[in-house]
């Protein structure tokens, strides 16, 4: 991924965390419990750290370019597709009538390892970078 795309895409990832965010907060709170919306936000903030931090590595790329920040920014969106992605059905099974989809809640963790997977090839692209320095 190069840093435009990085840009773009962290860009249109927060978007979509503040609208999904908003709808959580006004629209889903009448339809799913405490708890499952409690789920949902979780979906949410870990959505905005990781839009940021595609952000953040779009930066880096832009001045820094490197296969490993540009592996960790493949990974930041991988981990918000598997890990936000998957609380955000496993909170709405009721509504969305999929209570028998067990396998999402293995998928969350997947979604985890991407995210450390994606901060441990950001460290490496910038030590790399520092090395050239």
């Amino acid at each position: 991924m190069n840093s435009q795309n990085s840009l773009f895409w962290g860009s249109i990832l927060a978007a979509l965390a503040v609208a999904l965010g908003a709808f959580g907060a006004h629209g889903l709170k009448n339809f799913i419990p405490p708890d499952q919306l409690q789920i949902f936000e979780t979906g949410i903030r870990y959505h905005f750290y990781h839009s940021f931090a595609l952000l953040i590595t779009g930066l880096v790329l832009h001045w820094y370019p490197n296969k490993w920040v540009s592996r960790a920014a493949v990974c930041f969106m991988v981990g918000i597709l598997f890990f936000s992605g998957s609380l955000y059905l496993l909170a709405n099974r009721v509504p969305l009538n999929i209570e028998g989809w067990w396998w999402l809640g293995p998928i969350t963790p997947i979604g985890g390892i991407f995210f450390i997977i994606g901060w441990l090839l950001f460290s490496i692209g910038i030590v790399q970078n520092n090395q050239k320095s």
